[in-house]
């Protein structure tokens, strides 16, 4: 019963950190691709990001516990440590292809089922053909596994479609204040003025 919790409990952490992956690694393409000049970078910069997270999360956190059980230096073997780097380099390989896929103008909400809609028939595949102590799987079995992969390209068919923004209305230009006029004075001021020029001084 214990090791049937810690299996659920692996596997709830697994879907729950895989299912937002794709998610948030769109926002920091996004964020990463724009510059000033509204020109795209590097398609590879998030991969940096992506295997700096794997270097603290795979290295540094397991050589700190390892190293505190004093188990970090036994056991290794020259099999176990190709196989293991095989399968980081097909994780690492993976992470490439759904930034180009998120980066190429695919989104989440169907680039992340179709992976994992399809990934499962690959692994169950070389489970099987390399599980050689297993029993034969049953049509039902296989029957399941063509509809993970049917239920991947429909969501794929009927995904959302996105609503296209109207472009914004560019407001008029403010009209520009012009200086008052200078008004003109009146006849009769002026008149007056031109009666007291004319009269003769005493």
């Amino acid at each position: 019963m214990k090791s049937l919790l810690f299996v659920l409990l692996g596997v709830s952490l697994t879907v729950t950190c895989w299912g937002v992956y794709g998610p948030i690694l769109h926002k920091g393409q996004a964020r990463l691709f724009t510059t000033a000049g509204g020109q795209t970078n590097d398609r590879l910069k998030p991969l940096i990001c992506v295997g700096l997270s794997y270097f603290v999360v795979a290295i540094i956190v397991p050589i700190i516990i390892l190293g505190g059980r004093g188990e970090l230096t036994e056991g290794w073997s020259m099999g176990g440590i190709t196989w293991s780097m095989l399968a980081g380099t097909a994780g690492a390989l993976g992470a490439l292809g759904i930034i180009l896929a998120l980066s190429s103008g695919g989104k989440p909400i169907y680039v992340m089922p179709l992976v994992f809609g399809c990934a499962p028939v690959i692994a169950v595949a070389l489970s099987v053909l390399w599980g050689k102590d297993m029993d034969k799987p049953s049509p039902i079995f296989y029957a399941g596994l063509i509809l993970v992969a049917a239920g991947a390209a429909t969501v794929l068919v009927f995904q959302p479609k996105s609503h296209a923004h109207p472009p914004a209305k560019e407001s008029p230009p403010a009209a520009k204040d012009s200086p008052p006029a200078a008004k003109d004075s009146p006849p009769e001021a002026n008149a007056g003025e031109e009666a007291a020029d004319d009269q003769p001084e005493g």
